[in-house]
């Protein structure tokens, strides 16, 4: 397979025979997958964009100024965006997470945050409405989020020295900038608030301690995530890794933890509690300890392609159905085909290959982590 970079514009995604096919399926508050798993998790990237090029998602080398992105037009509008979340919802879904690309780049996106905030799951509750962010834009927008109907945030923060953290966004933005939009989100209500850190061995793991200290205490659960495989640009390396196990060892060298129950079935994060009470941590292990025998997440680009795991080389077009006037039924009908189809355990089959196949380049080319979210 060429290694030659193609922009996410002109892949082709191959449609999934369910999409045309419009066979009767009724939306029943329960779909299963090939493997007994449920749909109750809906990721929805709002953009392809984003104002930072960390190395681990958007490489500057890749995306850079000659990159092209979608074009507006093929933009999901907001009222398809939600006609799709209030079906997905019909079929068990209630949880909604909002991202990118960075979403906040997308304009006037608390129209779109209020129109999802007034949708019901099949029992008549809100849809749990969450949406990851950069926080580079946060301060000015917290508070109207807050106000369209955003019940939490999720903040990408990969350290707190300045020149760390400028290293990694790679656009020489500043930390106190996205420190301030934590603040803000919690100064609106916009909680708990959890922060994501990308561990990445040679380059940011000196910051553990660091962001440990300084979230515990504050309410705000700090998460750290494995650096993952997802796409075909980053440049990937096992021996990059941090596995979470040694995070975990090394927090609790200084701060003893004790372990938690899930809050849910099919969290990706295991958590931890400060043995003192200060507070949780968690960590999110898609290599060392995949947990895709309980993923129940569906992902949903900005152009309407339905991908049924992170690690997808190929999406399912809803598009066409909902711009050619199908009906309701014809789009739960398609959802539910796509979701009895998925097999999908990549995390689980990688353990098995082993990593060296995960960075060799023969498997299928993966998508972007910024074209459908992390």
């Amino acid at each position: 397979m060429s290694n030659r970079v193609i922009p996410l514009v002109d892949q082709r995604v191959v449609p999934h025979p369910a999409v045309g096919a419009q066979l009767p399926l009724e939306a029943t508050g329960h779909l299963a997958d090939q493997f007994g798993r449920p749909l109750t998790d809906l990721r929805i990237s709002v953009t392809d964009r984003c104002n930072f090029r960390c190395s681990y998602c958007m490489p500057k080398e890749v995306f850079d100024k000659d990159y092209t992105y979608l074009p507006h037009s093929a933009l999901l509008s907001f009222e398809e965006i939600t006609r799709l979340a209030r079906l997905f919802a019909a079929h068990g879904v209630r949880k909604i997470r909002l991202t990118g690309g960075e979403p906040l780049l997308r304009k006037n996106i608390e129209v779109l945050v209020g129109q999802l905030a007034a949708l019901r799951t099949t029992d008549g509750q809100p849809l749990d409405l969450t949406l990851t962010t950069n926080g580079s834009l946060l301060a000015r927008k917290a508070a109207v989020l807050k106000a369209a109907g955003l019940q939490r945030v999720t903040v990408s923060l990969d350290g707190l020295d300045d020149t760390v953290f400028r290293q990694m966004n790679d656009v020489d933005f500043p930390v106190a900038d996205v420190l301030m939009g934590i603040d803000a989100a919690l100064a609106a209500g916009l909680g708990p608030i959890k922060v994501n850190m990308v561990v990445k061995r040679g380059t940011n793991e000196q910051e553990i301690l660091p962001m440990a200290r300084h979230f515990r205490g504050t309410g705000v659960v700090l998460r750290f995530i494995e650096y993952m495989d997802v796409g075909a640009t980053n440049g990937w390396r096992m021996d990059e890794v941090m596995p979470s196990a040694e995070v975990i060892a090394c927090i609790a060298a200084e701060f003893p933890l004790r372990p938690l129950e899930p809050t849910a079935p099919g969290e990706t994060a295991q958590r931890w509690a400060y043995a003192d009470g200060g507070g949780e941590i968690g960590v999110i292990s898609s290599v060392t300890q995949a947990f895709c025998h309980d993923c129940s997440r569906a992902r949903l680009s900005t152009e309407g392609q339905l991908y049924t795991c992170l690690f997808a080389s190929r999406g399912h077009d809803l598009r066409p159905l909902l711009r050619g006037d199908a009906a309701d039924e014809q789009l739960i009908a398609a959802i539910g085909h796509i979701w009895q189809g998925r097999a999908d355990r990549y995390s689980e089959l990688r353990a098995l290959r082993g990593p060296d196949a995960a960075a060799d380049g023969s498997a299928p080319r993966r998508v972007e982590m910024s074209y459908i979210g992390g």
